[in-house]
């Protein structure tokens, strides 16, 4: 906060800022992102595995496999989100599961799930999509991001 708002407080609440800044709980960040590469990583590893079994047992090519191996992932994660268990990694396992598509798939599960009293329109189309609209336009802008670096560098030489 700054010092031109903190002065704004009377000394009471500046009292109380301080108090309450004392007693706030320190964060554990390397202990937080420990968890979240383990759980990230364990979510890829289960997405190898998938993808191996595509290959191996189903004959696909490995470009193909990527496919049903992320949509296998989501419907993991819709289910478990149904069924409350997924609340429950993610409360352990922080941003790890945040990241992948599986955190994706949660976000809106989880939002269809919460609005499904106020029906299947308004309720879980409407606010479903409200969530995952933000993700999908910060993807998008991002992929074009990427794709302008790409091709500036290959215009460059560099690549």
């Amino acid at each position: 906060m700054s010092n031109q708002k903190r002065n704004q407080f009377t000394k009471e609440q500046q009292e109380y800022q301080k108090f309450a800044k004392d007693r706030e709980p320190k964060r554990q960040v390397l202990k937080n992102c420990i968890r979240a590469f383990i759980s990230g990583g364990f979510i890829c590893l289960i997405g190898q595995g998938l993808q191996w079994m595509y290959i191996n047992y189903f004959h696909f090519k490995e470009e193909a496999a990527g496919n049903p191996t992320s949509a296998t992932l989501i419907i993991i994660s819709v289910l478990l989100t149904g069924f409350g268990v997924y609340d429950n990694i993610a409360q352990w396992a922080g941003a790890g599961t945040a990241i992948p598509v599986t955190g994706f798939a949660n976000s809106m599960a989880s939002a269809a799930i919460e609005h499904k009293s106020e029906g299947y329109v308004l309720g879980v189309g409407g606010n479903m999509f409200r969530i995952a609209g933000a993700v999908i336009v910060f993807g998008v802008f991002s992929a074009f991001v990427m794709a302008i670096l790409r091709i500036t560098m290959e215009w460059l030489g560099v690549m």
